[in-house]
């Protein structure tokens, strides 16, 4: 999936298109790394997730990528 959101940046950029990620979904992919090494040091405990955004993604425009 890695290849497939690198192509898809390398895209928008070449053709001048916005990106499909802003920066708060950047943290947020960012956060799953650092959760996941707390839940296993914690014996597989489940990790409160951080809103990054403070509630304001449920006021995100959807993208206009599928036409």
């Amino acid at each position: 999936m890695d290849g497939i959101m690198m192509y898809r940046i390398v895209e928008c950029l070449q053709s001048g298109l916005p990106l499909d990620q802003n920066l708060y979904e950047g943290c947020f992919w960012s956060a799953v790394t650092e959760l996941s090494g707390k839940s296993i040091d914690q014996e597989g405990a489940p990790q409160k997730f951080p809103d990054f955004t403070r509630g304001n993604w449920k006021n995100t425009t959807p993208l206009n990528i599928i036409s």
